[in-house]
């Protein structure tokens, strides 16, 4: 299956693997439309992406998501890789507060049910949806049993929306260390160490890039016969 000429919608598209997606799947040919919720990484994919359609969407809203998907019309790939992981993320149990917890859930779960509601009547039968969870759902610690939690939803929420949408394919990708724009909080020198440091025992002792993460959503855009899978792109970091 081919990507040329295939219209692919990416939320969360703006930056990071998001972004990356878009820019291998505009080297394959296809047409994309990226949306967000940020005026600020609007504007600067508008910039880095010029040759995409960049929208306005926020995805805690069912309104906007309705109105989003309306606006684009029959369409092949749908793309999620809008993340926030919120103020719970690191809290341990002692010190969480339930209303940061629940809006952990916001964008990565409930705006991934939300996008494929509202995309599903506009995608073509032979068209995929494919998430992004994260490899917390696997290597849960200290302070991320909220997050380990909704990252495992999100992989259950995969498998049961492949079942129910066949022949429209279900798939998710969970990635490990990837060097994003989530890391530039970090001073330089402290990142590059934090990094070597979380990776040192890896097979591929490294982060990742995003465009080596993006190659998992371009294959699962393409393979025609895979579905209900969670792809993992973490160096090796599941089997040490």
């Amino acid at each position: 299956m081919t990507l040329r000429d295939r219209l692919i919608v990416i939320i969360g598209g703006t930056s990071g693997i998001g972004r990356a997606v878009a820019e291998g799947a505009l080297r394959e040919g296809a047409t994309v439309i990226v949306g967000s919720s940020s005026a600020a990484k609007i504007e600067a994919a508008r910039k880095a992406l010029p040759a995409t359609d960049v929208r306005t969407v926020d995805v805690r809203n069912e309104e906007s998501l309705k109105e989003f998907f309306a606006g684009v019309g029959a369409f092949d790939h749908l793309v999620f890789t809008a993340g926030d992981w919120g103020p719970a993320r690191g809290m341990t149990l002692d010190a969480l507060d339930r209303a940061a917890a629940e809006s952990l859930f916001a964008v990565r779960f409930w705006g991934a049910v939300g996008a494929a509601k509202y995309a599903v009547p506009h995608l073509r039968e032979t068209g995929s949806i494919t998430l992004t969870d994260g490899m917390v759902a696997h290597r849960p610690r200290k302070g991320t049993a909220v997050s380990t939690a909704m990252a495992g939803a999100i992989e259950h929420l995969t498998r049961g929306l492949a079942a129910e949408l066949a022949p429209i394919r279900v798939n998710a990708v969970c990635p490990g260390a990837i060097r994003t724009d989530v890391w530039n909080a970090i001073p330089e020198d402290a990142r590059e160490e934090r990094m070597r440091a979380m990776t040192k025992h890896l097979p591929i002792a490294r982060v990742g890039e995003p465009k080596e993460a993006a190659e998992a959503y371009l294959y699962l855009m393409r393979g025609g016969y895979t579905t209900g899978q969670i792809l993992r792109v973490d160096g090796g970091g599941s089997l040490v």
